[in-house]
């Protein structure tokens, strides 16, 4: 299942306007894959610099990089991101539907549709953070599918990369939606494994706490970081186990501690790595879970619970408001 993305062509949701400075882990991944020799079509809102430089220096010849705008809530949009990578390159060989948010104060359990600052409505009948964290990967995964199967060759397999979190394996208070998420993304991979068979790899990378403006652009979660105590795992650390993952059939050379010394993992189908400043395999049952591993804990938690027990102190809460 392995191969060289040489010359290969890769899809990638949430690459254009995650990042700006810090980078972020789509637009690594799709940095290092350009570098690599291969295509990518980035399909987001909208490109901000650091992404548009990176979209006009790979605007022609080989390697070639492409803008489609795209929502990822609207099904219709996401098709139309397929049409086109198949229009531009051909047919496309890995897809990375990598959007997401964490939970914002505009899509928040503790912040219930029609209460400030909620951008859920009360009569939408739908969380954004839910359509971009699970529905849009999902949708997005049916679409590769049927696009892999239909341009199906037995020597060339078919890689379907998600980007999970440490959240998927443990609990948050302060942010149960996203959690709720990545528990489920981590499932959905692990339930799509044996495509293998098919000739079709869905594995996905479980980072630990990454310095992205997912969290640098939120002063809410920033204050759960020490800065002189906590360790940030670096979007391009996450883009290399991601390249890994596509390249490799074994993370021999990238599993271990710092002693250097570490298992030997195969890569299969269902496949999810724990990326800290360690790099190790998620395991379906009886998993230890994450631990205080370098890159993986916040000191301060605590006082993003404390601002959820404050709103619910707030007389009415969740209730309807006039």
């Amino acid at each position: 299942m392995a191969f060289s993305v040489q010359d290969r062509t890769a899809l990638i949701t949430g690459a254009g306007s995650e990042t700006d400075n810090p980078r972020g882990i789509n637009f690594s991944f799709a940095k290092l894959l350009l570098e690599s020799g291969c295509n990518v079509l980035i399909a987001d809102l909208t490109l901000r610099s650091e992404a548009k430089a990176l979209v006009e220096k790979y605007d022609r010849g080989s390697p070639r990089a492409i803008f489609q705008e795209t929502d990822v809530r609207d099904w219709l949009q996401l098709e139309r991101m397929f049409e086109v990578a198949e229009r531009e390159f051909g047919e496309v060989d890995i897809v990375c539907p990598g959007a997401g948010v964490y939970e914002p104060h505009w899509s928040n359990f503790w912040r219930p549709p029609g209460s400030a600052p909620s951008g859920d409505a009360r009569d939408g009948g739908r969380y954004a953070l839910v359509d971009i964290n699970i529905t849009h990967p999902i949708r997005s995964s049916q679409l590769a599918i049927a696009h892999f199967l239909k341009h199906r060759k037995r020597d060339q397999p078919k890689h379907l990369i998600h980007i999970s979190s440490i959240a998927g394996q443990v609990s948050a208070m302060a942010a149960p939606m996203y959690v709720a998420s990545k528990h489920a993304i981590s499932g959905f991979v692990r339930s799509l494994g044996k495509l293998e068979r098919l000739g079709i790899r869905v594995t996905a990378v479980a980072p630990g706490v990454i310095k992205t403006p997912l969290w640098t652009e939120h002063p809410e979660k920033m204050q759960m970081i020490n800065e002189s105590a906590d360790e940030w795992v670096t979007p391009e650390e996450v883009a290399e186990v991601m390249l890994a993952l596509i390249q490799q059939d074994s993370v021999s050379e990238i599993i271990g501690d710092r002693s250097g010394k570490g298992r030997q993992y195969q890569i299969t189908g269902g496949t999810i790595l724990e990326v800290s400043k360690t790099v190790r395999e998620v395991a379906a049952v009886n998993d230890p879970g994450p631990g205080g591993r370098p890159g993986n804990s916040v000191s301060h938690q605590s006082a993003v619970e404390e601002e959820s027990f404050q709103l619910l102190r707030e007389e009415g809460w969740g209730g309807a408001k006039d």
